[in-house]
């Protein structure tokens, strides 16, 4: 089992949403909204106060836990349908996942996904 995290631009969720529903066998997936600064702001951006957050861009995080063999069609149907060809257009991160366990059900591993 895989986890993939993505960081996407907000406006392009619905789009990203619409054409993960057509990925058969992707069970769910999670969002978060969340908010950070990349590269480009790092290295220049002064030391900042705690109460000081003007600076952080808003973004979505999508995380969904699939099958090994999801993947690569996952992981390239959110590349294709987040671009903008523009700097931010966010990241995606793929983790391995020890296991897994249903709540409900007490199902563990594959089954439980």
């Amino acid at each position: 089992m895989k986890e993939i995290k993505a960081y996407i631009k907000p406006h392009k969720l619905a789009e990203v949403t619409l054409a993960l529903h057509k990925v058969k066998g992707l069970t769910g997936m999670s969002v978060v909204d969340v908010r950070g600064f990349g590269r480009g702001r790092a290295k220049d951006a002064p030391r900042r106060i705690v109460e000081d957050l003007v600076d952080f861009v808003p973004h979505v995080k999508i995380e969904i836990v699939c099958l090994d063999e999801l993947v690569e069609e996952i992981v390239s149907v959110i590349e294709k349908t987040a671009h903008t060809g523009l700097r931010g257009d966010g990241k995606i991160y793929v983790s391995e996942i020890e296991t897994a366990l249903r709540i409900s059900t007490g199902e563990t591993g594959v089954s439980a996904v």
